[in-house]
């Protein structure tokens, strides 16, 4: 039983297949992690979304299981959604990051008996190679921008919710979408999943009628057109204001959210991520 990642040999590029050596039976006394290549970029959290691509490998023979790097295929998902030998081990790894993980079979698959073709037995030690690709931000983050005059007002800080008060003034016939904290991430495109949290508010009332503080996810495409022409190209990290016309938000009100035909709706969204979903 070794009680270190001593002999595991591992080569190739960051994002490239990697080379990996093992000195077979391996088998580890608790779960370990040592970064290879140390990423720049945001930190995984524990209950953020992340992207990786991963090579495993069975402890006791030393031979790959399978790996993501060939078909170039980014899984994203919490850490909450993973193996518990994850969960302890990528918190706070960063973007860029390429980490060499040794997984117990307690923390790998013994609860689920380990694989349904056999090829992961109970009590085996897993090998995995794991590249950060992408994370989500906890909050934005960035340069602090001044909306142009009539726009409703949003205050909050970057780790609030923020509160819009309207102007006071009829709306406006044309929409808006202004970056108040321009982030520095990646930039939104037409055919990515968005991660955001939000806020939205009646013009004509004033008040709040769309209250989504906890982060989700889901296409840009399948959002309201105001979202998909006003989001498209903000970046991760970014605050942004929209104001959407019945046009361009809701033409004939809504339900939910509870909207009457003929209002404008105010949203202030935070784009904490932006991946594309594959298969």
């Amino acid at each position: 039983m070794r009680t270190n990642l001593d002999g595991i040999k591992v080569s190739g590029a960051w994002g490239k297949l990697p080379k990996v050596t093992i000195p077979a039976p391996f088998a580890i006394d608790k779960t370990q992690a040592k970064v290879l290549i140390a990423g720049k970029g945001a930190e995984v959290t524990a209950d953020g979304l992340f992207s990786f691509r991963y090579y495993l490998a069975a402890g006791p023979t030393g031979k790959k299981l399978e790996e993501s790097f060939s078909s170039k295929s980014d899984f994203t998902t919490t850490l909450s959604g993973l193996i518990k030998g994850f969960q302890t081990t990528l918190v706070g790894k960063k973007v860029g990051s390429r980490v060499l993980l040794a997984v117990t079979g307690p923390d790998g698959y013994d609860s689920q008996g380990g694989s349904q073709d056999g090829s992961i037995k109970v009590g085996d030690t897993l090998i995995f190679v794991v590249d950060i690709v992408g994370a989500a931000v906890a909050q934005p983050s960035g340069k602090t921008v001044t909306p142009p005059a009539g726009l409703p007002t949003v205050t909050g800080g970057a780790a609030d919710k923020p509160t819009v008060t309207m102007p006071g003034t009829a709306a406006p016939a044309a929409m808006s979408a202004v970056s108040l904290i321009e982030g520095t991430g990646a930039k939104v495109a037409k055919d990515d999943t968005i991660y955001v949290r939000y806020v939205g508010y009646s013009w004509k009332t004033g008040k709040l009628v769309d209250d989504q503080w906890t982060p989700n996810d889901g296409l840009l495409s399948s959002t309201i057109s105001g979202w998909q022409t006003g989001l498209l190209g903000k970046r991760v990290g970014s605050r942004v204001l929209l104001v959407l016309p019945p046009k361009d938000g809701y033409p004939q009100g809504s339900n939910n959210p509870p909207l009457e035909a003929g209002d404008t709706i105010v949203y202030v969204i935070d784009i904490l991520y932006t991946y594309k979903k594959t298969a």
